[in-house]
C-alpha cells in the first residue's frame, strides 16, 4: 500500500527540529522512529500512532481513532486516526509528541 506523501511531508516539517527521529519503510507504509522504536507512521491516508497499552483503551475512545488492524489481530498499543483527527497541524503536532513521549519511557534499543 502506498502512503500519502502530504502526510509524511508534514510530518518531516514536524520533525525538522527534533533530535534522533528516523524514517523507515514499514508495514507497507512510511514509520518514522526514534531510539529505535516506530512512534508514528503513514498508512495510505492514515496516520499510525503508538500509544502503549496503558493509553490504549482510552485513546480508542477518541474520535477519529481506531484500532490499527491490517492483519487480522489488533496491535494492542498502536491505533489508526483517520485524517479528521489530525486535520490541522496543531492535532497532528499533538499526536506526534504524545506517541514521542511514549516510546522516550522505552528501554533504549
Amino acid at each position: 500500500m502506498a502512503f500519502d506523501e502530504g502526510l509524511a511531508t508534514r510530518l518531516r516539517e514536524l520533525f525538522a527540529g527534533w533530535t534522533g527521529v528516523t524514517e523507515r519503510k514499514m508495514f507497507g507504509g512510511l514509520a518514522f522512529m526514534v531510539h529505535g522504536y516506530m512512534f508514528v507512521g503513514v498508512l495510505g491516508d492514515t496516520l499510525m500512532a503508538r500509544v502503549g497499552q496503558d493509553r490504549y483503551a482510552q485513546t480508542l475512545k477518541r474520535r477519529h481513532v481506531r484500532e490499527m488492524d491490517f492483519t487480522g489481530k489488533p496491535m494492542k498499543g498502536f491505533v489508526f486516526v483517520d485524517p479528521p483527527g489530525f486535520e490541522s497541524d496543531h492535532d497532528l503536532a499533538r499526536w506526534a509528541e504524545e506517541c514521542r513521549a511514549f516510546v522516550s519511557s522505552l528501554q533504549p534499543r
